[in-house]
């Protein structure tokens, strides 16, 4: 962490501190919040979340006119559990205001590189998979490791920026288990989770970029082709490690998609989450920005060896070890 945190104080970034306690946890589907509820003086009871990222308060802070800002933050997250997950972790998130997200790609790979410096280690190993920190990183599109690793082409399945279901269910059917029930997303994240990750990393780092519009989440879409969006992801030894965008700063544009997802989490699990419309007032104000959040505890996992995340933090959760 101190070798991490002078690389940002070398390269000019404030480091902030936000707060957990939101009015809004994050707005997409699959993502899962503790609650909390605050009482007034007066009696008065209003719930609270507990954060599962800086992400929100940050942009608000692009918004009143921060350059380059980085947080070690502790974050939350319901309903994940396993090696690779606690229910609150450490997510190191940094932003850069008029930068494009090729600036905070190459950002991601330096960082990690950082990490594996200051233990020594000279490679990642995580399950039978290795991965040199240190070697000219894979970059690869969600479109060519679909095709390489499924055998789908995946951006035949998009039409005016929206997933066609039925066409990649058909082309999908062969690899994965299709139910019903799932969405275009749905079948997306399972030819992903089961043939894509397990070949990334592999001796190097992999950065799998332009994501395909559906799954855009807070990113903007690539102006020559909107079919995918500025959005990107790195691996080691098929480990997610991070997730960055160009971010959206198109208000109504991502009021429509939370609202969306909003939907289908109601249509799901019974539940949604307000709207933060503060934050939605600075997507509004931001200047264009990229930003990234990198699994710190996952790092560390991967740059001491370790096997598992819970062995990597100094006290982890009570009753999840």
């Amino acid at each position: 962490m101190k070798a991490v945190r002078a690389w940002f104080d070398e390269q000019g970034f404030a480091e902030v501190e936000t707060a957990i306690l939101q009015v809004s946890p994050g707005n997409e589907t699959h993502l899962h919040a503790p609650r909390t509820e605050l009482t007034s003086g007066d009696g008065t009871r209003a719930t609270r979340y507990l954060r599962t990222s800086p992400e929100f308060a940050a942009k608000k802070l692009l918004a009143a006119g921060e350059a380059r800002i980085f947080e070690f933050a502790r974050v939350f997250r319901d309903r994940e559990r396993g090696d690779l997950h606690l229910p609150e972790f450490t997510m190191l998130e940094w932003y850069r205001a008029d930068a494009s997200y090729d600036a905070v790609m190459a950002d991601t790979i330096v960082v990690i590189a950082h990490a594996a410096q200051a233990t020594g280690i000279g490679r990642f190993s995580f399950r039978g998979r290795t991965a040199d920190p240190f070697a000219e990183p894979e970059l690869l599109t969600v479109a060519a490791a679909f095709e390489r690793f499924a055998g789908i082409d995946l951006l035949g399945t998009i039409n005016n920026g929206e997933g066609d279901r039925a066409a990649l269910a058909a082309a999908a059917m062969p690899r994965v288990r299709v139910t019903d029930d799932d969405t275009w997303s749905d079948i997306f994240s399972k030819v992903l989770v089961e043939h894509v990750e397990p070949n990334l990393g592999q001796g190097r780092l992999t950065v799998l970029f332009e994501y395909p519009a559906p799954e855009a989440a807070l990113a903007r879409a690539k102006t020559a082709d909107p079919c995918v969006a500025e959005r990107f992801e790195v691996y080691a030894c098929g480990v997610e490690l991070a997730n960055g965008f160009g971010e959206l700063t198109d208000a109504a544009e991502q009021r429509r998609r939370f609202a969306a997802d909003m939907d289908e989490k109601e249509r799901r699990y019974g539940e949604r989450y307000p709207l933060d419309e503060d934050f939605l007032a600075a997507v509004a104000a931001m200047p264009p920005s990229s930003g990234v959040a990198l699994g710190f505890d996952r790092l560390v996992m991967l740059a001491s060896g370790a096997l598992r995340v819970d062995q990597v933090v100094w006290t982890p959760p009570a009753g999840e070890t």
